[in-house]
């Protein structure tokens, strides 16, 4: 297969059924759950031009590139749509896809409920969950991805808005993968016949060590328009970075999950909610992202700020590359060890004595990766379309800022 990597998770399987990746906190492009620590995304040619020329530096920031899987869309004998990863499937032997496998592999189906904000809900099916060992499944997954996939009840207005322009509050679960996988499917069923092969990256599921995995989504730079965006395209970009925080600070909230102790729940936004905050929105958003409902993760902040400044470092010595459109996750584990803990109502003592977070130990508790290379260009970029000179400064200025925001929670500012 082309681009197949040596490391390829699963070799000896001849299918896998792609589960939506319910971790998914932003973007539009579905992701998909390849296996416990893979997921996949439609290839898009520019970002694997990324991936295979990677500067070494940058490895530690990035998900890691595990090769190219062929997926095909098989409807059951209801009609419903799936995704299948055919591994060691080669573009001509699609025909065998068909006899290869059966409905009895993939019989496990869950209806999901969408409550209207009158508090009548109906039922539709939203996607294939999980196949027959589903018991197996559940029993391997962490306790935050069984919240996640057995607490399935949101609102429908809570992916549009009221008639204010608010967006309602969701606390039990994040719908936006699900929501992306749902008109994903319809676009492939509607655009496709079952026949055809799809190429896939696989890439390495960052957040697959925590229990309870804690994500921004942020959207970096002023500018988020590729080089071969249509006029009336880049027009739209630019104004949504005029209105929202990607102008004056350089990023904006695109997708959030953080997981509340005091609730069990999750608490999502998402990138409507992120578009309309101003900085001191931004501010209060992020130091919310760091609070689990019971106190601020004070423990976290020297690890996030010592990895974004380490991250700067690195970007300000990439010349011509230009991350258009690419996000940075800021991720950690909601579940966290008791001596970590500030009370809320030591939140004043902290602010009056300028307590610094604890040192050292902790650092791997919290990550900063960069994702979504579908608009990044760079000298030597087969999708090329314009050659810069220097760093991204855009990229810089929403790095810097960042940091600064940071490093004045962590002040108690």
């Amino acid at each position: 297969m082309v681009g197949q990597s040596p490391r390829d998770p699963s070799e000896s399987r001849t299918t896998v059924l792609l589960e939506p990746f319910v971790h998914q906190v932003g973007g539009h492009m579905s992701m998909m759950k390849y296996d416990e620590h893979t997921v996949c995304k439609p290839l898009v040619s520019q970002e694997l031009s990324f991936y295979e020329s990677l500067p070494l530096a940058m490895r530690q920031f990035t998900p890691q590139y595990k090769g190219i899987v062929s997926v095909h869309l098989k409807k059951d004998s209801l009609g419903n749509p799936t995704l299948i990863a055919s591994p060691s499937l080669q573009a001509e032997s699609c025909g065998r896809l068909d006899n290869a496998i059966s409905d009895s592999s993939v019989t496990i189906w869950h209806k999901c409920k969408w409550a209207a904000s009158t508090g009548t809900s109906s039922e539709h099916t939203l996607v294939k969950w999980s196949h027959t060992q589903l018991t197996k499944t559940f029993k391997d997954s962490c306790p935050g991805k069984m919240l996640l996939r057995t607490d399935l009840q949101y609102h429908t207005d809570s992916l549009l808005e009221d008639a204010n322009g608010n967006q309602p509050e969701r606390n039990s679960h994040n719908p936006w993968g699900l929501h992306c996988h749902r008109q994903h499917l319809n676009r492939m069923s509607s655009k496709h016949n079952e026949n055809k092969l799809h190429q896939f990256l696989l890439l390495e599921n960052v957040v697959s060590k925590y229990n309870y995995p804690c994500i921004l989504d942020l959207k970096m730079g002023t500018r988020q328009h590729g080089d071969d965006a249509s006029e009336e395209k880049k027009a739209r970009h630019i104004k949504k970075c005029e209105q929202s925080t990607s102008a004056s600070l350089g990023v904006r909230i695109c997708g959030m999950q953080v997981y509340q102790a005091d609730t069990g729940h999750f608490l999502c936004k998402d990138k409507y909610y992120g578009r309309k905050l101003c900085p001191e929105g931004f501010r209060q958003t992020l130091r919310q992202f760091l609070c689990n409902g019971n106190h601020l993760r004070t423990d976290l902040l020297e690890p996030i700020i010592l990895r974004l400044k380490a991250l700067l470092s690195v970007i300000r010595k990439q010349s011509s590359y230009r991350f258009y459109s690419s996000s940075l996750l800021i991720i950690y584990d909601g579940q966290e060890h008791k001596e970590n803990t500030v009370p809320l109502d030591n939140h004043l003592h902290f602010q009056k004595t300028n307590c610094t977070p604890s040192h050292g130990a902790h650092h791997s508790r919290a990550d900063v990766r960069m994702i979504d290379f579908a608009h990044t260009t760079f000298q030597g970029s087969k999708c090329n379309h314009t050659t810069y000179d220097g760093p991204d400064h855009g990229y810089i200025f929403g790095l810097e800022n960042l940091i600064k925001i940071l490093q004045s929670i962590s002040e108690g500012k």
